[in-house]
Formats: structure tokens, sequence, C-alpha cells
């Protein structure tokens, strides 16, 4: 019924709308029969394109939403661009894929026409991380922003599409919904020329992405317990943590939200912290904080990507100005303690725990309404720790001795490099790994019989989606002059005495 209603909104609000879907239709149809080069040659021009606008664009987004630091979005934007295409440019996303062993053959299918939802919080860096990647698998990309960046975010777009084009990309394979609103995502989610939808934005999103009836790939909150015991280099960890958590103004949903610090070395990780720029707050600017950063409706949404200076002023207290981070004493590590809760802006909880086990009880009491699936960090050098502690919290990505909000992002660590992070079953998603172009598409395999005494086909040159009759040389045939006027004639006669039999066979007349 959801799905229903989605369509009906969809086809009464625009045909607009339905047009761009027409040609991401037959852009998709046609790039699938792209091969590598080609393929490569398309990402590649759109990523160096997208590169060398990250300053310009992440100027516009800060401008434009209000969130978040220019420097780091700029970053942000290099590494989706250039960063994402080096880290996948090297794998063959079309197939043939030939395991002699297994007798085996895979062969790379697109998923087809992607709607992409990108949010506010990290708009154009999502845009050309979604972009890239589905240039890298050969589909079509519809980009549908939020209405808070629609403006960046339209022009980020036609930015890549002329560059895809330019490079031989079929016209339509990007493309951008200019005017988003509610009716007009829904319609386009629910709409049967669309074949994903790739959902990063807030729980009502991304709900609404699974209840459309298409296949989606959605994403859940994040709330990141980082443990700090005694084996750890305090002074390291310290600045890993401040670095983490005002990078771009914690927009990151990766990044800590909670310091879960062993006792013995409580009292001396907070002296480092605030030597790395963290603001320690006393009791009554903790207070002033939680009236400002929560409220009936829920969140203060205006405290989102703000320097922590701006939100201590708005909470009637000033900090140093070398201060990065709000630094929260909490004493209840429970959902119900608001400072336990995902926070997009710089304020970090911090709680002393007797060990690991009680960091472990304490990270899923935190996460149990808010997070599951999501990030989490450890600083140890303790082994033992560091497996008891990512295999019982509930947390599909455990970033050791590093930035949480960068390294489960996969910068700085050996995860896929995403905007979009999968929580998987805990966390209500399909997705489990961080985004990357191998969720964008599936693989059709050739099968051969386990005996061996059966012959394997040789496919080695051979290139997919292209029929016997596409690859086999026809010898060319020699001219011939058009033929004489009584040849024509002849012909003619003879055409029509065919047609007088036929007929006179089908009316049964002899």
């Amino acid at each position: 019924m959801a799905t229903e209603t989605a369509k009906l909104n969809f086809s009464s609000h625009s045909d607009t709308h339905g047009a761009m879907l027409d040609r991401a239709r037959w852009a998709a149809t046609t790039f699938a029969r792209y091969d590598p080069v080609a393929t490569l040659k398309i990402a590649k021009a759109v990523a160096q394109a997208a590169h060398s606008q990250a300053a310009r664009y992440a100027e516009w987004a800060v401008k434009e939403t209000g969130f978040g630091v220019v420097e780091h979005k700029r970053l942000k934007n290099e590494l989706c661009s250039l960063g994402i295409f080096d880290t996948y440019k090297d794998t063959d996303w079309t197939g043939p894929a030939i395991d002699g062993d297994r007798r085996l053959v895979r062969i790379g299918r697109p998923a087809g026409v992607i709607l992409a939802l990108t949010p506010s919080t990290n708009p154009v860096a999502t845009v050309f991380f979604k972009t890239i990647l589905a240039l890298l698998t050969r589909n079509a990309i519809v980009i549908c922003p939020h209405p808070a960046a629609k403006a960046c975010c339209a022009d980020a777009a036609d930015l890549l599409a002329a560059e895809a084009v330019k490079a031989g990309a079929p016209d339509g394979v990007i493309q951008v919904v200019r005017e988003p609103s509610i009716p007009v995502i829904e319609g386009l989610m629910g709409d049967e020329r669309v074949d994903l939808v790739v959902a990063t934005g807030g729980p009502a999103v991304v709900r609404a992405a699974y209840r459309s009836g298409t296949p989606a790939l959605g994403v859940g909150p994040g709330n990141g317990p980082v443990y700090v015991d005694s084996s750890a280099d305090l002074t390291a960890a310290a600045a890993r943590i401040v670095e983490s958590k005002s990078f771009d103004n914690s927009i990151l949903c990766t990044n800590e939200s909670v310091v879960l610090a062993e006792k013995g070395i409580a009292n001396q990780l907070l002296d480092t912290l605030r030597t790395a720029g963290a603001h320690l707050c006393s009791p009554s600017e903790r207070e002033k904080l939680r009236a400002f950063l929560w409220n009936d409706k829920g969140f203060n949404v205006d405290a989102i990507g703000k320097d922590a200076s701006i939100i201590a002023r708005a909470c009637g207290f000033t900090i140093a100005s070398n201060a990065k981070v709000l630094l929260v004493p909490i004493d209840r590590l429970l959902p119900e303690e608001h400072f336990t809760r995902e926070k997009l802006c710089p304020v970090l909880g911090f709680a002393p725990v007797g060990g690991v086990d009680e960091a472990i009880r304490a990270a899923r009491s935190m996460t149990r309404k808010s997070g599951g699936g999501h990030s989490a960090a450890i600083h140890s050098q303790n082994e033992t720790t560091i497996m008891a502690y990512a295999a019982a919290v509930p947390a599909l990505r455990t970033v050791v001795n590093a930035p949480c909000s960068q390294g489960a992002a996969g910068f700085g660590t050996n995860l896929g490099p995403t905007m979009t992070i999968g929580t998987g079953f805990m966390g209500g998603s399909a997705l489990g790994e961080n985004l990357t172009p191998a969720s964008l598409m599936n693989w059709s395999s050739i099968a051969y019989p386990t005996d061996e005494r059966l012959p394997f086909g040789n496919f080695e040159g051979l290139t997919p989606w292209k029929t016997p009759s596409s690859t086999v040389s026809v010898p060319a045939q020699p001219a011939r002059s058009a033929p004489a006027p009584h040849e024509l004639a002849l012909l003619r006669e003879q055409i029509r005495s065919l047609v007088r039999e036929e007929l006179k066979s089908a009316l049964g007349r002899t």
C-alpha cells in the first residue's frame, strides 16, 4: 500500500521527474554495455573535476547549511573524489572474472537506476562519493539532495554530469532533483523505473526508503562509545579523540559520543584531553548545555555542526579560544541520560568505568536505543581487551588507536572509504559494511560441473554483452551494381506471382 501511494504522489506531482527517470533508464541500459576502459575514463574525468572544485563546494556547503568547518569539508570532498577513484580504480567491476579452480565465471551486473538521497550534514562529499561509485559500476544515478543543501548539491551534480558526458558517458547518467520535497522523494522511491535507493539521512528517511517497495540500502544513526584502558598511550589517545570529535564539528555520524575511561587512568586522561583542546564543563555548565541541546522536540538542530565556542556562548558561558570540544562528565550510563545519545556537535560525554567488563555494559546500554550496528573505538595495547570489547559491543566496526570519525569511515584505516555506513541487522539496515562499489551491483555466475573430466570453457579475452554475431567478423561482400530496369520488372512480377499464390492458398481456391 505504501508503494502504491508513493507512485500516486509521484505521478501527480510532476512530469519532469518522469522524464528524468526515463532518461536515466535509457542511460543505465546503454552504460551497462561499456567496457572497463571506457568506464574508467568516465569515472576518472568526473573524479578529477570534483577534486578540482573541492574547496569551492566546501565553502558553499558551510554557507548554505551552516554546518561544519570549511577546511574539513574540503578534505572530505577531496577524499570522496580522487580518493575514492584511486581506491577502486584497479578493480574490474564489469567482468568476466574467471575462477578456473572452482570452474566459475562471474559477470558484473549494475543495479541500473540508483536514487541517491544525500544529507545536509555531508552534502557535496556524499554527492561525489555516490556518483563515483555509480560510475565505476556502470549505473545511472539520480541525486535527491536534502532541501537545506539543494543549491550546492545541484550545482555539483551539474558539473559531474557535464564532465561524464564529455568523457563519453550517455546523456542522463547523472541527474539531480532540483526541488526536493517529501512527496517528490516518496514518489521517486516508489517508482518502478528506480532499481535501487541508497538513503543517507535521518532515521525517518531511511525507514521510508525501506517501505517504498524498491530495493534499498539505508543507514542508522551513530552513537560511538570509546574505551580507554590503562595500557593506552594517553597523550596520543586524547589527541586522537579531540581530533576526531572536532573534525568538521562532529558532523560525521562515526564520531565518538562518550569516553569510557578505566578508573585508574581517568583523571590523567582528563588532563590530557584538556591539554589536547577539550573544555571540561562544570556541573552548572553541563546543565545549561543540557537545556540548550535538548527540548520537547528532541535534539536542537541549531547546535548541529557548530563550533564549541558558539555552543558555549549560546548556553551562557565562555571557553578558551583554543578549546575545540566540550567535555561533559556524566554519572548515569543509560539511554535516559541525554549525553549518552548521538550528538552531531563537538560535545563529548566522559565517564570512569571499572574495566573492560563495565565498559562493555556501558557501551551496550548507551547503544540500546541509538547507535546499534554503527561504530565504536578503543585505545589499548591489550589484544585480549580489544577482542573482547569488539566482540561484545553492538558495533560492526571498532576502530583501534585512531580517530573514530575518520577511521570508521575508512579514512586512515583499511575499511572501505565511505560517506554511507551500514549498520546491518542490529541497526535495521540491509547493509552491514561501508558502502563500496560492490554494494551497487550483482554478479551473474556461469557454473560448470565440479567433475573435472568434463571440459571447462575458455573465456579468456571474451567481452561480456557481445553476442557471437557481433564478435565474429563477417567477410566483406563484393560491391554490386544497381539492377537494370528489365531486372527490376522481372523481380516485381515474381513477387506479384508469389503474393497471388499465397492469397489463393489462404482462400482455399485452386
